[in-house]
């Protein structure tokens, strides 16, 4: 897939060049080398190849790659870019202080652009199809159709939640339609659920097909699981022109979109075309292998060729020497962000989901191409999940990693159902879906009462939702999903608070962090890489013994004030700054059909 791209960008690169978005005022007669649509769209190996360049400018330099994945999604009440305290335009893209005029944004090939190229070759693949291709469910051609429909409304969600209102473009552009002003999210949200609607009737099942037996193409659990995704999202809180609130359209209701988005996770749930990997560390292990067959936890990923994709070189647990026994990415490759540092503390102490979050160390210098662990401070910690020593590939390139981005995993699925089902049916019905995710989570010696009676004891809506919003954030630290999910919550501004005062508690070491160590011991493992650590526990406050280093595990002084401060700039209300202003490249650019609101 990961190749086939590359011929696909040349399919779709012949559309392009005759498409009507130059018309005949651009191309008098037409171009010898271009393709003819009818024959493209009426060829499954051709309009396959089509549908696979909808998904190039995911790699481009300045899209998903290397600004959109990088940035979107910190900071929150559990991950942060860890130099927000920085003075900068990378960590205003963090700390709610963006600025039109951005310069790691603000360029004409920008994550937005790459965005609305992406929605372009769609159009044009969704018109072509349904003209030429006879795309009736169960056919090639269906499965291609629901791709691209699938592949658009990805392309539009990302847009929506990064900039709240944008243009709406759901046919090849002309010159009339050249230059457009925004449309209401509500109305483009109304348009992704129709459409995915209409593509799950298309797509095949995980590994029900030839086809479908890879996440890097979409199928029919993905589609669902996305649709019930952007039903929450459209009908959650969220910041629009005249403020925070939900949608006043009533087909976005809370009724309506939880019925819709309870139906389609359930669905999902009885097909059994997907299923949480039996351990979480299995989970990421899997991942980091790019290992990409479906029918497991993975629903879908946005497939990076290995020379393109930076999710390691980001978010990685840090390698500080360019080649060492795990990769030669480079220097100081991975932990641009990492958990914020209470996160380890409030993950029960047997959830095997904390040691596989959230790290302490990172990896120092080579010698003889060999780099050890080393301890970092308590307010630098690393995300787990991404790991180059985990990697079955040793990757080479010195600028990106090509490790796909895992876009939705069944525990989503899971924990959506169990939202809605609170909602909708009372915390009874909501359950067995929470526990099914935390029996994953514990030892079964522990299970009794880590699952059942926890969640046994959520009687209320209340309790349960209070308890989902926790479990979201024991579930997908690192995976930057928990921003969208905090607003739609209502929850922004008050999470980030309450992260505010855990921070400043835990380098007091008082109230819920009173015993948290203030000194860690470390010894080298038998392979000399590994740290064998005490102290992370709380109440680990004994000194092991001689064979172990002491090292302070503390951060005050005004350093940790500051970095403390930094989660969101002092004197910006993040609630009012939900999304990311259009850059101004793209206002100038557009014939005065663009503006800033949200206060820009």
């Amino acid at each position: 897939m990961k190749h086939k791209i590359i011929i696909a960008g040349l399919i779709i690169s012949s559309l392009f060049s005759s498409c009507q978005q130059f018309e005949d005022d651009y191309l008098d007669t037409k171009a010898e080398s271009t393709l003819d649509p009818a024959l493209i769209f009426s060829t499954a190996g051709l309009a396959k190849g089509a549908v696979d360049g909808i998904k190039v400018p995911f790699g481009e330099t300045n899209s998903y790659r290397g600004r959109f994945l990088p940035y979107y999604g910190l900071n929150t009440d559990v991950e942060w870019y860890n130099t927000s305290q920085t003075a900068g335009d990378k960590a205003d893209l963090c700390v709610y202080d963006a600025k039109p005029s951005n310069t790691e944004m603000n360029t004409t090939n920008n994550a937005y652009s790459m965005m609305y190229s992406g929605i372009e070759r769609a159009n044009i693949c969704i018109q072509g199809i349904r003209q030429y291709g006879n795309p009736l469910p169960g056919t090639e051609m269906g499965q291609l159709l629901g791709e691209a429909l699938t592949l658009r409304a990805i392309y539009y969600a990302d847009l929506v939640k990064s900039w709240g209102d944008v243009p709406a473009r759901f046919e090849p552009i002309t010159t009339a339609t050249l230059y457009l002003p925004k449309s209401s999210r509500d109305i483009i949200y109304k348009q992704l659920i129709a459409d995915l609607g209409e593509a799950s009737t298309l797509v095949a099942w995980p590994n029900q097909t030839a086809y479908t037996s890879t996440v890097e193409h979409v199928n029919k659990a993905f589609v669902k699981g996305f649709r019930a995704r952007l039903a929450m999202a459209a009908s959650g809180f969220q910041q629009y022109p005249d403020g925070v609130r939900r949608s006043n359209d009533p087909e976005l209701s809370v009724a309506a979109m939880y019925a819709l988005a309870l139906k389609e996770s359930r669905e999902v749930i009885q097909s059994g075309s997907a299923h949480l990997e039996s351990t979480f560390e299995g989970l990421w292990r899997k991942y980091n292998e790019e290992n990409t067959t479906a029918g497991g936890e993975s629903l879908w990923e946005i497939p990076f060729a290995d020379g393109r994709g930076r999710m390691l070189f980001t978010f990685a647990v840090k390698h500080t020497a360019a080649l060492d026994q795990f990769q030669a990415n480079g220097a100081n490759r991975g932990g641009v962000a990492g958990p914020l540092p209470f996160v380890f503390y409030d993950y029960d102490q047997v959830d095997t989901r904390r040691d596989v979050t959230c790290v302490p160390y990172k990896y120092g210098a080579a010698t003889n191409n060999i780099a050890k662990q080393e301890l970092g401070t308590l307010d630098t910690w690393y995300f787990g999940k991404y790991r180059y020593e985990w990697m079955k590939r040793y990757v080479t390139s010195t600028n990106d990693d090509g490790v796909n981005k895992m876009y939705m995993r069944y525990a989503e699925v899971l924990l959506i159902a169990a939202e809605t089902a609170n909602e909708l049916e009372g915390p009874g019905a909501a359950a067995p879906y929470l526990k099914e995710v935390r029996r994953r989570s514990f030892p079964a010696a522990v299970q009794a009462v880590k699952v059942d009676a926890y969640v046994d004891a959520l009687t209320s809506k209340t309790a349960m939702l209070n308890a989902l919003v926790e479990e979201n954030k024991f579930e997908f630290t690192g995976e930057m999903e928990r921003k969208q999910a905090l607003i739609r919550w209502n929850l922004l501004k008050v999470k980030l608070d309450q992260a505010k005062q855990k921070m400043a508690n835990l380098a007091a070491h008082t109230g819920e962090y009173a015993d948290v160590p203030a000194a860690l011991y470390y010894k080298f493992k038998a392979d000399n890489v590994s740290l064998d650590i005490y102290g992370l526990n709380r109440g680990e406050n004994t000194n092991p013994g001689a064979a172990y280093t002491q090292v302070a595990w503390t951060w005050t002084g005004t350093t940790a004030d500051t970095k403390i401060n930094s989660l969101y700039k002092v004197g910006v209300n993040p609630d009012n700054r939900q999304f990311w202003p259009i850059w101004q490249v793209f206002i100038d650019g557009s014939n005065g059909q663009l503006k800033n609101d949200y206060g820009y």
